[in-house]
């Protein structure tokens, strides 16, 4: 093989070792390019945010037998400490003081080591709060869908602090 063509091998195995190895990346309508990834890879907020799985929220309307009310928050809540897959069911009484997507649209929940560093460039819809010691919570919107971030404080950072998930999640003030 003369050098030249040595050359041009090289230079496509690395053309493809670089393709195989980055996302390619696409314009979100009007927003930041992102990148798309492949079924394979993590989302982004694992795999370069570092952000951590913490639950599934999901709200509903009907009455569970093995929920739990909490009286200043007006919720009904049941699931998050028996789930093995952190899936927490909600369910919102009228006077419950959190914006209507989050009343009704499912959220992710990830525990993240910096509240404020994450929301940095993010639609914010639940202003950080302290719902109870050693959290912190927000709520951000992802392409039409509510996101919530914790920060726990304390020992241990990286697991769940609080005996009622569900005061970590609503506990704030609605924006």
């Amino acid at each position: 093989m003369s050098l030249r063509a040595a050359r041009a091998e090289r230079s496509a195995d690395e053309t493809r070792e670089r393709n195989n190895t980055t996302m390619n990346r696409k314009h979100r309508g009007n927003g930041p390019l992102i990148a798309t990834r492949r079924p394979e890879e993590p989302p982004a907020a694992v795999a370069r945010l570092g952000w951590r799985y913490h639950h599934l929220g999901i709200p509903h309307s009907d009455a569970r037998p093995d929920e739990k009310y909490i009286d200043h928050l007006g919720i009904h809540v049941c699931g998050f400490e028996t789930s093995p897959y952190g899936i927490e069911w909600i369910r919102f009484e009228a006077h419950c003081q959190v914006p209507a997507l989050v009343k009704t649209t499912p959220h992710i929940a990830f525990a993240v080591d910096n509240l404020d560093e994450a929301l940095r460039g993010q639609e914010v819809l639940i202003a950080p709060n302290a719902p109870s010691p050693g959290v912190r919570v927000a709520f951000i919107v992802d392409n039409g869908a509510p996101v919530e971030l914790l920060e726990f404080t304390g020992a241990d950072r990286r697991s769940t602090v609080s005996d009622n998930a569900a005061e970590q999640i609503v506990g704030g003030e609605a924006r």
